[in-house]
């Protein structure tokens, strides 16, 4: 009598218990490796805010930039607190209408839409933190600018405005 416990299992089987192992295995990794407790502030730039079309600095900004896809769909979430002179600078590869929200983002903020110009189009003030709800720009923008609530009324930020910014040097 032969042993049918024995006989090979069939490729699509090992196959596809492998693929099983794997997507589990990868789905665990993506919990783990996530830490939500604290994210730091990374400064990678300056932005200088100008009043209008002057040389007139309302306020210098130090910045973190966004600009990959993770970067800009985590922006700020599950930060804590930021200093009230810093801020995160999300860039676009070109001017479309954005919208944001405050999902996981646990800092009131002010959110600046700028055009590809690098003038102020529009600005949300005083976002709800932890809120869904969409926060749309007025017009297409290629920049948005995240700064402390209520920041952009104690500096005078308006519509119109103009922004400048430098990474910082490789080292």
């Amino acid at each position: 009598m032969l042993n049918r416990f024995r006989k090979p299992l069939p490729a699509v089987v090992l196959l596809g218990a492998l693929v099983i192992l794997g997507a589990t295995g990868c789905k665990e990794d993506a919990k783990t490796s996530l830490n939500t407790e604290s994210v730091a502030f990374t400064r990678e730039g300056l932005l200088n805010i100008y009043q209008g079309q002057s040389d007139t600095v309302r306020h210098e900004v130090v910045i973190e930039i966004a600009e990959t896809e993770y970067e800009t769909q985590t922006g700020l979430m599950y930060r804590k607190n930021m200093d009230d002179s810093a801020g995160m600078l999300f860039i676009f590869p070109d001017e479309r209408m954005h919208s944001f929200y405050m999902k996981n983002t646990h800092i009131a903020l002010d959110i600046l839409f700028i055009r590809g110009d690098l003038t102020v189009a529009n600005i949300a003030r005083n976002t709800k933190p932890l809120d869904e709800t969409g926060i749309p720009s007025a017009e297409p923008v290629q920049y948005v600018l995240e700064i402390n609530a209520g920041m952009s009324e104690r500096w005078g930020i308006e519509p119109g405005d103009r922004i400048q910014f430098w990474r910082n040097e490789e080292e």
